[in-house]
C-alpha cells in the first residue's frame, strides 16, 4: 500500500481495525471514491469488513440493529447524502431508544461547483444541498461531526466508535463530503489498534450495597425489567438471584427477554397488582416502568432505578420517582448486586413461603394465558393463539423471535437469553423484518422468526427485505398477523374514548387497511415459500411446512395469517 490513499478508500480498512464486520450500504453519487477504494483493496486481496448492498436505508439501519442484538458488536451503515439519511432517520431513532451502538455515515453533496476532484456535476449536486443535514439525526446521535480534512478520517472514526460503545451506548453520525473523500489520506497506520477506548460505566459500590440491603430486607420486593438482564451470564445470574431471594419479576412491555417466561418468580407483564403492595421496587433498565394513570408505587416504598442511563437523561420528561440510581451495564449491575446480597442475613422460612406464593401466582398467570390462547376459544384466530401455535412449533429448536405488533410474549414461551426481541418503544415501524435479517446474518445457524402486523410488514419495505433475504441467503420464518387495520391506533382510541363515537363505529376512521394486499405475491417475487392461513386448524400444518422450507431448503417462508382485531 502506498503512503497515501483516497480518504474514501481509507474508511473500510479503518473499520476493520475497529472490529466492524459489516457495512450496510445504500450507495449514491457521493460514493465513487469509496467504491474505487473497495475495488482496489479487492485487487490486492486485502481483508475488509463485508460491504453489503442494501436497497433501502431503513433496512440497513434495522439490520445493523439486529446484528448487534445477536453479537453485541457495533456495525456500520453508509447512506447517500440527505435523502438517504432521511430514509434512515427512523432506524437511528430506534437505535437511540434501545441504546444500540452503530456508526452511521452519509455522504454530503459537494460544496464546490468546479475546480476540485469530487465537485458538483449533475443537478442533484445542487438539489441535495442542506444548511444542516445532520439535523435529520442529531437528536438520535450521541455524537456527530462532518469530516473536514482527509487526515482526520482515522482518528475521527476511532472517536466515533469509542463514543458509540460508551455507556450508555448508541448511534453516532459522521458526515462525509465528497471532495474530502477524493483527497489523499495517510495509509500507513490504518490497521493500527484504536487510538481511543470506550468508557464502560460501573455501578457505584455504595449504591449497590444500599440496593442489596433494601431488597434483602423487603417483605414484598418487586423487580420490573424491560430491556433484558444483560448478557447470557448475567441473565442466568438474575434468574438464580430472584429465585434464591423470592423476588417477583414483572416484564412490563419487555423489548428483550429478562427472565424465562415459565420462571416461578416471573409474575407476567402487568406490574400493577404487585406494585400496589411492594415495599421495595427495582426498576431494571425500563424507559417507562409502569402506566402512571393506572399504577403507582406505595408512598413508603423504596424505588431504585438501574441501567446504562437509569434516569434516561436524553428524554425531556420522564418523572418516575427514583430514591436511588445505579448507573452501569446490566451485565455488571446484576452480578454485583448478587454478590452484595450473598452474605446478607436471610430468613429461610420467610423466603421459602415467598417463593411458594410467587410460584403459585406465576402458575396462575400461565394458566390464564394458556386459556386465552387455547385453539377454538374464539370463532377466528387471535394473536395469542398464533403465539401458542408458534411456541409449540419452535419447541426444541434454538431460535430468536422478533415481534413488532406480532405474537405476544407469554403465550409464546421463551426461556433462553437473546431469544425474544420486541419493537423499540420509539415505535419506528418496519423494524422487525430487517432486524431479524441482521441477526440471521450474524448467526446463520440459529433460526430467526420475524412476526409482525400487516401494517408493520408494509412499513418494512417488504420488497427490499425479501430481495436482501434472497441475495444474502437468509432464510427467515415470517409471520404476518393480518387484521387489516392499524390495531394499535384503534386500541389507543378505544382506551382514551371507550364510550366515544369512534369506539362505537362499525369502522373506526383512519385505522382500516382494506383491501389487504396479497402479501404472498411480494414474498413469491423473491422465490420465498408463501401461504395464506385463515383457520386455527390450518395453522399447525402451515407452520410445520414453513419451518421445513426454512431449515431444509434454506429459503424464506411467509405465512399471511388472518386474525381477529385485538
Amino acid at each position: 500500500m502506498s503512503d497515501t490513499i483516497p480518504a474514501g478508500g481509507a474508511i473500510f480498512p479503518r473499520l476493520k481495525a475497529l472490529g466492524v464486520d459489516c457495512v450496510f450500504a445504500n450507495s449514491g453519487t457521493d460514493f465513487p471514491p469509496i467504491i474505487e477504494g473497495l475495488a482496489e483493496a479487492a485487487a490486492r486481496g486485502e481483508a475488509l469488513p463485508r460491504a453489503i448492498t442494501i436497497p433501502h436505508e431503513h433496512a440497513a439501519l434495522g439490520m445493523a440493529h439486529g446484528y448487534w442484538l445477536a453479537t453485541g458488536r457495533a456495525q456500520a451503515v453508509m447512506l447517500h447524502t440527505n435523502v438517504g439519511l432521511s430514509n434512515g432517520a427512523t432506524g437511528a431513532i430506534n437505535a437511540a431508544c434501545e441504546h444500540v451502538p452503530m456508526l452511521l455515515m452519509s455522504g454530503r453533496t459537494p460544496v464546490t461547483e468546479a475546480g476540485r476532484p469530487g465537485a458538483r456535476t449533475v443537478p442533484i449536486g445542487w438539489g441535495q444541498e442542506m444548511r444542516d443535514q445532520t439535523a435529520l439525526v442529531r437528536e438520535a446521535a450521541k455524537w456527530d461531526y462532518e469530516l473536514k480534512f482527509p487526515e482526520q478520517l482515522a482518528p475521527l472514526m476511532d472517536r466515533a466508535h469509542a463514543i458509540a460503545e460508551t455507556t450508555p451506548k448508541g448511534p453516532v453520525y459522521l458526515s462525509l463530503p465528497r471532495e474530502v473523500l477524493c483527497e489523499p489520506a495517510p495509509a500507513d497506520a490504518l490497521g493500527a489498534p484504536p487510538s481511543m477506548q470506550p468508557v464502560r460505566t460501573a455501578p457505584d459500590p455504595s449504591a449497590i450495597a444500599q440496593t442489596a440491603h433494601w431488597l434483602a430486607g423487603a417483605e414484598r420486593p418487586l423487580i420490573i425489567a424491560q430491556r433484558g438482564t444483560g448478557d447470557a451470564t448475567s441473565f442466568a445470574a438474575f434468574s438464580e438471584l430472584v429465585q434464591d431471594r423470592g423476588i417477583a419479576v414483572a416484564s412490563w412491555w419487555a423489548t428483550h427477554l429478562p427472565i424465562p417466561t415459565d420462571h416461578p418468580c416471573h409474575v407476567g407483564a402487568d406490574p400493577g397488582p404487585w406494585l400496589d403492595e411492594a415495599d421495595c421496587v427495582l426498576v431494571l433498565d425500563c424507559l417507562a416502568p409502569w402506566w402512571p394513570d393506572r399504577h403507582a408505587p406505595q408512598a413508603e416504598a423504596r424505588v431504585i432505578h438501574a441501567g446504562p442511563d437509569p434516569l434516561f437523561s436524553r428524554y425531556p420528561v420522564r418523572n418516575f420517582r427514583s430514591d436511588l440510581a445505579l448507573a452501569g451495564e446490566n451485565a455488571e449491575i446484576i452480578p454485583a448486586l448478587a454478590a452484595a446480597m450473598a452474605d446478607l442475613p436471610r430468613d429461610e422460612a420467610r423466603l421459602a413461603a415467598r417463593r411458594e406464593s410467587l410460584a403459585a401466582a406465576s402458575a396462575r398467570e400461565r394458566d390464564r394465558l394458556s386459556n386465552l390462547s387455547r385453539p377454538g376459544a374464539t370463532p377466528g384466530l387471535t394473536k395469542p393463539q398464533v403465539a401458542r401455535a408458534l411456541s409449540d412449533a419452535l419447541d426444541g429448536i434454538e431460535s430468536r423471535v422478533f415481534s413488532e405488533l406480532g405474537v405476544p410474549l407469554g403465550p409464546l414461551e421463551r426461556r433462553d437469553h437473546g431469544s425474544w426481541f420486541q419493537e423499540p418503544h420509539s415505535g419506528g415501524l418496519g423494524w422487525c423484518f430487517p432486524a431479524a435479517l441482521g441477526a440471521q446474518l450474524a448467526d446463520p445457524e440459529r433460526l430467526c422468526v420475524a412476526t409482525m402486523g400487516d401494517g408493520s410488514y408494509m412499513f418494512s419495505n417488504p420488497t427490499a427485505c425479501h430481495q436482501i433475504a434472497e441475495a444474502l441467503e437468509l432464510p427467515l420464518l415470517i409471520l404476518v398477523l393480518n387484521n387489516e387495520e392499524w390495531g394499535a391506533v384503534r386500541a389507543s382510541v378505544t382506551g382514551l374514548y371507550p364510550d366515544g363515537h369512534a369506539s362505537r363505529a362499525n369502522e373506526m376512521p383512519l385505522t382500516a387497511l382494506k383491501p389487504s394486499p396479497d402479501f404472498r405475491r411480494t414474498a413469491e417475487a423473491s422465490r420465498a415459500h408463501a401461504r395464506r392461513v385463515e383457520t386455527a386448524s390450518e395453522l399447525p400444518g402451515a407452520l410445520e411446512e414453513a419451518l421445513r422450507v426454512v431449515r431444509e431448503e434454506r429459503r424464506c417462508a411467509l405465512l399471511d395469517i388472518k386474525i381477529l382485531p385485538d
